[in-house]
């Protein structure tokens, strides 16, 4: 049954049958509609609420003998105040503005399925089914009708609705009331799921080219009086109000373009089609005009629509989208093109068409944005108030408080921009009297305001205020200002300013020294510094800023030159360039480095070679963070330098070991296996660490596909990454004489520190590598503790499966290395489903079961296109699937636990009926029976519930064991289709039960 035809059974209505001879009821209420209403011209008010009484009569339950509740029944009197309803809206000619305007959803609703029901639309069907144009006119005219109305009132729904304040309680009247809205959000629920068929409705609707004719009073008549004319006169091409093809696409079009504009907040592409649907309206109406529409438009909201989707949707076509200021600003701010913000406000001063509140809300947004550390907006903001500022004085608005705090320090420079603002805004020629008035009001103002004289003559010898203000009123303007107080008066000898007293050597010292901080110019420093060097020649500049730090390692070669000028600057240009790196300021510490090596060639090959490797450094940063960011290789001349450096022999060269960290990461993460294994010079792999730890991890990623005797190179990473987490024993003989044993937790029997390892590991992003060196500390993990909280991992087999000495291993520092590490791996991929299991195996061990669920449960999302797929059987394994029953379990959920136990290669009944039996459950219970598909568990169900004597869970469990698809006769690939649908819909219900 479609969902159309259950509303209307919901609605309690049917066919309209015909009626026999007249009652003196049916007489008096049928001539009181029509004599009092609907033979007037035009009533007023409508006779809408007419429809709702009707239909209240008409929707009444009746009572039986034995006092029980019974729907209404289908006889003569009800049917006869279906028709009245009918009529009453066929005299408004159908308007569903009207009707909307004055009738609930659920009163509606009724009057549209009675419209269906009398037009002869096939009982059964979906409206999505049925062809339209092999339809009579009126029943087609029906269903149109039908569907744009679900359409405008799933539009209406989403619009906030202002509360209305409540009267004094009266509880029958908030029955009624709830219960009205509880009927609605049923209504309003089933269209929204229709909204899909009702859209496609429409958009047939737009393929006819036929006109259509809906029922009047008199199509109506004959339907209630001639049953022999239903496929007659009242299906024929002639009967009903005719609605032209073009006034039926201009209405379809417009509601079209609502819901395509509501869906396009979720989906930006169905914006292009709201305009296209929105512009057809607009074309529809300029043709025909809105006077010949059966239906009205509201055009001003229309209008709105238009101009929302012109912003909203980008047009390759330069003039649409430079067609109104709205979508030219929203362009500018998302480009960042703020100038010509500037100019649109300009121009739209002389036409006065942006409304104030938007160019408010312009200038907030520019404002905020300046306060967020662009201070290159400082001047845009200025600009856009001083726009705003001459558009409220021409428009008799007081001036805005931003403008006064704007203003409050002049310059020649905001001067001229005032002039040139208020030049363009007023045309002299055709400007009218009261805007000249307003204008020159606004300048003479501002001169009066204003304590610089200099301001106020550059004022008052402009074009534009001489035009408008007459002699007489620039002399008494002079008058005034010299009266004003003696500060401002034009006297000979200006009184000196505090600015103007010579500065003493010390004050000129430190403002230098203040300039010098703040520098990253690496000229200006080292003018700064020239300076500073000419004033006193005993201070060490660059001891002045406790933020300036230079690695130990350089700062003895720095230090060490003789000249103290040239010291200084190598030492800051080194300090600011390290701290610009630090804080991805790459381009300044390009620009300080570079300055400072073309400084050292000139005197020391070895402050050449230092600051080579560090440039080498910034470029690594520099691609890390912006093309190799988009997966982009770097250049092969980078590699090559990281080659060089790996490989360099200068002797006496301080190196610092992050470089050498960073180099060997960087090649990892491009996959420079070939070179890590084979290439590196030996001498090199046994002094550099970070070297042997990469060219071992690499050989181990470029393996894995092999056999396993040829995995040599795990063992050795295996021994290498053993020995770092190991704690080194020391015996103390207390003062009682007893000996105690003392573990140093950061051992120096490895390569390097645990903390140096975990370091260089949060640097690499290749998934491979990430997960070879998991897997390791995950198999380390593994190795004491026992077989209920093993952790799972890919590749875990290639590992040693023991550790001679276990007690030399530092399992809990192995155990929180590993939590740190699957939670960096997952900043780098949150959808590996092979770390997500990982984090989820950590969760459970530490008795952390809701978390763990989380996580097992986004593991199986993320490769599965969330559920709609089968979960792959690697990632859903019976140990995981396992652990999921226990969380649920510990977790008192126990309905799912016998849900999950089916999932398992062999359904594990024991549990299952075990966790059934249980009735204290925190979860679903017998709203999750849908999602069981194994026969035996459902009987057993049905066994319990009849035990216990609960009747209708036991009615809920034979009902999922009745359905056809699980019975056992089905072919296997039936049952496994059954099982599979159920499987999905069930972990999309855990999912959104714990995501």
């Amino acid at each position: 049954m479609s969902a159309e035809a259950a509303d209307r059974e919901a609605a309690t209505s049917s066919r309209p049958c015909t009626p026999p001879q007249t009652s003196w009821f049916e007489f008096v209420l049928e001539e009181a509609l029509l004599e009092q209403h609907l033979q007037k011209p035009s009533p007023d008010p409508p006779p809408v609420q007419l429809i709702v009484q009707f239909l209240e009569q008409a929707s009444k339950p009746s009572v039986n003998e034995q006092n029980q509740v019974q729907p209404p029944p289908d006889n003569k009197r009800n049917r006869i105040l279906k028709l009245l309803a009918l009529k009453v809206a066929a005299h408004l000619k159908w308007d569903l503005d009207v009707l909307e305007k004055s009738l609930s959803v659920p009163v509606l609703n009724m009057l549209l399925n009675e419209l269906l029901c009398i037009s002869k639309v096939p009982p059964g069907t979906k409206h999505v089914d049925v062809d339209l144009s092999s339809l009579p006119p009126t029943t087609a005219m029906a269903i149109l009708l039908y569907n744009r109305w679900a359409i405008r009132t799933i539009v209406q729904s989403s619009f906030p609705v202002k509360q209305v304040k409540p009267g004094p309680p009266q509880l029958n009247v908030m029955n009624q009331i709830q219960q009205e809205k509880e009927l609605t959000e049923n209504i309003l629920k089933v269209l929204k799921e229709q909204a899909a068929d009702s859209i496609l409705v429409l958009e047939g609707a737009l393929k006819l080219n036929k006109d259509l004719y809906v029922h009047t009073i008199r199509t109506l008549d004959l339907l209630a009086m001639e049953p022999g004319m239903v496929n007659g006169e009242t299906e024929s091409s002639t009967a009903g109000l005719k609605i032209s093809a073009e006034e039926i696409q201009c209405q379809v079009c417009y509601d079209l373009g609502a819901i395509y504009f509501q869906q396009g907040s979720t989906n930006v592409a169905v914006h292009e089609k709201a305009k296209e649907m929105f512009f057809k309206t607009k074309e529809l109406i300029a043709k025909n005009g809105s006077s010949s529409l059966h239906f009205t438009i509201d055009e001003e909201r229309l209008a709105g629509y238009c101009q929302a989707c012109e912003v909203l949707t980008s047009s390759s076509d330069d003039a649409s989208q430079q067609a109104t200021p709205y979508s030219q600003i929203h362009s500018c701010m998302k480009s960042g093109n703020y100038q010509d913000i500037v100019k649109i406000f300009l121009e739209d001063n002389l036409t006065l068409s942006l409304p104030e509140q938007f160019r408010q809300s312009v200038l907030r947004e520019l404002f905020q944005k300046a306060q967020q550390g662009n201070d290159a907006l400082d001047e845009v903001c200025f600009k856009v108030c001083v726009c705003n500022t001459v558009c409220d004085v021409l428009q008799g608005r007081t001036i805005d408080i931003q403008f006064c705090q704007l203003f409050l320090k002049p310059s020649k420079e905001k001067i001229d921009f005032l002039l040139e603002v208020c030049s363009g805004s007023i045309n002299l020629e055709n400007a009218s009297e009261a805007l000249k008035r307003k204008m020159a009001a606004f300048l003479k103002n501002l001169c009066l305001g204003m304590e610089d004289l200099q301001f106020v003559f550059m004022i008052s010898s402009h074009e534009l205020f001489i035009k408008l203000l007459k002699d007489d009123e620039r002399k008494l303007l002079i008058d005034q200002m010299r009266k004003r107080s003696p500060r401002i008066n034009l006297c000979t000898k200006p009184v000196t300013s505090f600015y103007d007293i010579p500065a003493s050597a010390s004050v000129n010292i430190g403002q230098l020294e203040h300039q010098l901080i703040l520098s990253v110019d690496p000229w200006r420093i080292r003018q700064i510094l020239i300076e500073l060097h000419g004033m006193t020649s005993e201070r060490q500049f660059w001891t002045i800023s406790n933020k300036w730090e230079v690695p130990n390692v350089y700062g003895n070669v720095i230090l060490g030159i003789k000249d103290s000028l040239t010291r200084d600057l190598v030492y800051i240009l080194m300090a600011k360039g390290l701290h610009c790196c630090a804080i991805k300021d790459f381009i300044h510490a390009k620009q300080l480095f570079a300055a400072c090596l073309e400084l050292v060639t000139e005197f020391s090959p070895k402050l050449r070679q230092v600051m080579l490797n560090e440039m080498l450094l910034l470029d690594i940063y520099t691609h890390e963070a912006g093309a190799g960011a988009s997966g982009e290789r770097p250049p092969s001349d980078l590699i090559s330098r990281v080659r060089g450096y790996l490989e360099m022999r200068v002797p006496d060269i301080p190196l610092r070991q992050v470089i050498a960290e960073e180099c060997v990461a960087f090649l990892l993460n491009w996959c420079e296996n070939e070179y890590l294994t084979m290439q590196v010079p030996l001498p090199l792999v046994q002094t550099n660490p970070y070297v042997k730890l990469g060219q071992l991890l690499a050989a181990t990623c470029k393996e894995l596909p092999g056999p396993k005797e040829s995995r040599r190179t795990a063992k050795d990473l295996w021994e290498v990454v053993v020995q770092i987490c190991s704690v080194s024993n020391q015996h103390k003989r207390g003062n009682d004489g007893r000996v105690s044993l003392i573990k140093h937790r950061e051992s120096t029997l490895g390569i390097m520190y645990r903390s140096e390892l975990l370091s260089f590991i949060k640097k690499l992003r290749e998934p491979l590598v990430l997960t070879t060196i998991l897997s390791l500390f995950v198999k380390l993990h593994n190795v004491r503790e026992d077989i209920v909280n093993d952790i799972a991992a890919e590749h875990i087999s290639i590992w040693p499966s023991s550790i001679p000495n276990l007690q030399s291993v530092d399992f809990e520092a192995v155990a929180v290395t590993v939590k740190e590490l699957v939670s960096y791996a997952l900043t780098i991929n949150a959808n590996n489903h092979f770390w997500l299991i990982i984090q989820a195996d950590i969760y459970f061990a530490t008795n952390q079961y809701s978390a763990a669920l989380h996580y097992y449960l986004q593991a199986g999302a993320v490769c599965s296109d969330f559920f709609n797929k089968m979960v792959p059987p690697d990632v859903y394994t019976d140990q995981v699937i396992k652990r999921m029953i226990k969380c649920c379990s510990l977790l008192n959920c126990h309905t799912q636990v016998a849900i999950l136990c089916q999932f398992l290669r062999e359904v594990d009944y024991k549990t299952a009926f075990k966790a059934l039996q249980e009735q204290n459950s925190h979860d679903a219970m017998d709203s999750y029976y849908e999602y069981i598909w194994d026969v035996t568990i459902l009987e057993y169900l049905t066994y319990l519930h009849h035990k216990r004597g609960e009747t209708d869970k036991r009615q809920i469990a034979i009902k999922a064991i009745g359905q056809t698809e699980l019975n056992a006769s089905n072919p296997e690939e039936v049952l496994q289709l059954a099982a599979q649908r159920r499987k999905k819909k069930f972990l999309q219900a855990m999912a959104k039960l714990y995501f």
